[in-house]
């Protein structure tokens, strides 16, 4: 082994003495040409200690140095607290003298403080905070106060004169700063109430060349619009409606043909669905994304804040009902023409999967998987088999495991590329014709990051400075939609006025109605054409003879008998080491009329626990996700005419109903002082309800098979929108664990 500090032939590494460098590793080499020139002089008689000392070593060392150190750590200055990270680079051959490099990033501080490191923060080396701040202010703070801190600093400049070199420095400071406000986010200054303070700054702002005249003359057009909007408020108010789109009229039902989507081609669909989605993408402000805005949206008195993720949600919810009310309008269509539907829309998902707008195809196939739609059997039974294959391989796309990890590493992937990364010559074939390049993802998914973000991670430190790390994060999911914006932005689609007034003439279907439609085409009750599977219970035991193994069949009549199932044991056989079985290929053939389910009674009953294995699916996944044996998660949502939006609650053992009914009254922006005059229920399938004791532990109170709760008043109606549900599933999808309104919803 070598030791820690060796000598490199009598030459020094450069920038530090030779017995001050470690050695962090070393590669040997093979030797160069001089060898064969030392081999040549030892032919020639050279004395051997002569021409040791004097050829170099036949083996080459690269020799590792930490020629750069850095250190981090925090110092505290005046209401602020930094990180500061200090560089010591080495020099090199040339310049055998070490430099050393400072820089400051804010951690926290006071609101005054990093307002006014706006002004500071390029000469300290945090070239991001501008950028930062600006997209996550309005967190902590309003853009009226950022004006009056900015503006009073203005009024105090530093610098004895204004050609002194501090000066000028900080007038640069002050055009970048208002300048990239301006440009990025012109809306703080025009929905400012009135233009006092506009008025003031301008005169302060600096005059010492072109872009900073520009830039005042930019603050005071603002400011002459603020005075117009003040002096004729009623026509500004109803310009800005009318630019909302609040006064269109709802679409005609008498006039919607619900078969007219199939005469437009899925490709043609695709590219004007994609056109709507991105047109609302590229319109989106960031931040209105930030989770301390987006979960305050339902307070009262905040009805127009996130107004562009509202867009997005809307839209997201009337593609969905398109869906559903072109598969279910028409009732008088036999299972084979609805079936004909079905294929369109997933052939009409995967042309959104080739354009990258993933917007479009998770509101497709959230509307294929709800539960009015899943439901009908005989229409998925005819519908095409490759079509399905197809339909479940887009839904693994947004497959809550691992916290859409498949959804998001597509966006990793294809987030800015040209095309989709897709191995299918179809949809090649169309990629290649279009225009799209730009990606347009699932919202949802960053406002859960963002959400979550904002829950996990305190606003203030405990010392009450405002915590700027965490406005850090935040911008990094923020950045993330700017560059998925900027990929939008070049994009160019040609309108097709056919579909869109086919599209904007779907009516809205509500919950109840959606199901009743179901229900009419596919009554409850209902058999299915095909027999269901038996469900297999299988016995764990020491050996196969005493296996007990038995049939469900009918759900209304049990009977037990003996009866040989030889080819069913053979089967079972290569399972039985296997403490649990998914699907088993047993005969689904339909049982003659008199036939009775089957049993096998072994001989000697032996107790053991019992695992389940379904050849279709399970009617209801108890296992809830992120729950365990002393808690769950449950969705609660609130008695009002915003009720199908659901929150989620945490339920430990140790929680009663107060605590519950005050977390979901907090939830919902209601006063959990009030959880007195509500009372909780439990939703449970078939439209059923569990009323949970005012004083009884809910964890323990409340059954498995639901986790659906609601919360209203005491001495309150029936539940708003409930109805029996039928709990019956498909042998080929998924359960669904929301309803159609209800699931779409719940997604944002």
């Amino acid at each position: 082994m070598l030791p820690r500090h060796l000598r490199t032939g009598g030459s020094d590494l450069p920038g530090a003495e030779s017995d001050q460098v470690p050695l962090i590793g070393y590669r040997p080499l093979t030797p160069d040409n001089g060898a064969a020139s030392n081999q040549s002089g030892r032919e020639s008689g050279a004395d051997p200690l002569e021409t040791a000392q004097a050829e170099p070593s036949p083996m080459k060392t690269t020799w590792y140095c930490p020629l750069d150190l850095s250190t981090v750590v925090e110092e505290e200055e005046d209401g602020v607290i930094y990180t500061v990270v200090v560089k010591q680079q080495h020099g090199g051959p040339t310049s055998p003298f070490s430099s050393v490099s400072r820089s400051q990033c804010v951690k926290a501080g006071t609101e005054e403080k990093l307002v006014l490191h706006l002004l500071h923060s390029f000469s300290m080396g945090d070239s991001s905070f501008v950028t930062i701040f600006l997209s996550t202010y309005r967190s902590f703070t309003s853009t009226e106060r950022v004006l009056d801190i900015l503006t009073d600093r203005l009024e105090n400049p530093p610098g004895e004169s204004e050609k002194s070199q501090t000066r000028q420095s900080f007038n640069k400071a002050v055009c970048t700063v208002f300048r990239t406000w301006l440009m990025e986010y012109p809306e703080d200054f025009r929905t400012l109430r009135e233009p006092s303070r506009l008025l003031r700054l301008a005169p302060l702002l600096p005059q010492d060349s072109s872009s900073a005249a520009d830039l005042r003359s930019k603050v005071l057009a603002i400011a002459e619009e603020l005075s117009e909007r003040a002096l004729l408020p009623d026509a500004h108010k109803g310009a800005s409606l009318s630019d909302e789109g609040f006064s269109s009229p709802p679409p005609d039902a008498s006039k919607f043909e619900a078969a007219t989507i199939l005469g437009f081609p899925a490709a043609l669909i695709a590219e004007q669905l994609t056109k709507i989605e991105m047109e609302l993408f590229v319109r989106l402000v960031p931040y209105h994304c930030l989770g301390s805005l987006w979960s305050q949206r339902d307070k009262k008195g905040r009805e127009g804040v996130c107004w562009s993720v509202r867009a997005t949600v809307r839209q997201f919810n009337k593609l969905a009902n398109a869906v559903m009310a072109s598969c279910l309008w028409n009732r008088a269509l036999r299972s084979q023409q609805r079936a004909r539907l079905l294929e369109k829309w997933i052939s009409v998902a995967e042309e959104c999967r080739a354009r990258k707008n993933f917007s479009s195809l998770f509101a497709i196939v959230s509307a294929l998987q709800s539960n009015p739609i899943h439901r009908l059997r005989r229409t998925w039974q005819d519908t095409d088999r490759e079509a399905m294959r197809r339909y479940e391989e887009l839904s693994q796309i947004f497959s809550e495991k691992d916290n859409y990890f498949q959804s998001r590493e597509l966006l990793k992937e294809e987030g800015t590329s040209k095309f989709a990364n897709i191995d299918n010559k179809l949809n090649n074939k169309h990629v290649n014709k279009s225009n799209a390049q730009g990606t347009v993802p699932y919202l949802g998914i960053f406002l859960k990051d963002l959400t979550m973000l904002d829950t996990a991670v305190k606003d203030r430190l405990d010392n009450g400075y405002i915590n700027f790390d965490k406005r850090r994060r935040e911008f990094e999911v923020l950045a993330q939609i700017r560059l998925l914006q900027s990929s939008c932005k070049n994009c160019v689609f040609s309108s097709d006025e056919a579909f869109r007034q086919w599209y904007h003439s779907v009516p809205t279907l509500r919950e109840e109605e959606s199901y009743r439609l179901s229900s009419d085409i596919e009554a409850p009750s209902e058999p299915s054409p095909r027999s269901n599977p038996p469900t297999v219970i299988i016995t764990q035991c020491p050996s196969l003879s005493s296996s007990r193994i038995s049939l469900a069949g009918d759900a209304d009549s049990h009977a037990d008998v003996h009866s040989p199932v030889n080819n069913l044991l053979s089967k079972l056989t290569k399972h039985m080491r296997s403490p649990s079985v998914s699907c088993l290929d047993v005969d689904t053939s339909p049982p003659p009329a008199d036939s009775t389910p089957a049993v096998l009674t072994p001989s000697t009953p032996t107790k053991s626990h019992r695992r389940s294995a379904s050849c279709g699916n399970n009617p209801l996944n108890n296992n809830v996700q992120g729950s365990t044996a002393d808690m769950r998660i449950i969705r609660i949502r609130m008695d009002l005419h915003d009720g199908n939006l659901y929150r989620s609650i945490l339920v430990t053992s140790n929680d009663k109903t107060p605590t519950v009914i005050s977390s979901a009254l907090e939830k919902h922006s209601q006063d959990p002082k009030q959880a007195s005059r509500y009372e909780l229920i439990q939703l449970l399938p078939e439209g059923k309800e569990l009323v949970i004791p005012a004083t009884g532990n809910v964890f323990y109170a409340m059954t498995s098979s639901s986790v659906d709760f609601l919360v209203k008043k005491k001495g309150g109606g029936a539940a708003l929108g409930l109805h029996a549900v039928s709990t019956e599933t498909s042998a080929t999808f998924p359960r669904v664990k929301a309803k159609p309104k209800r699931l779409v919803r719940a997604l944002f």
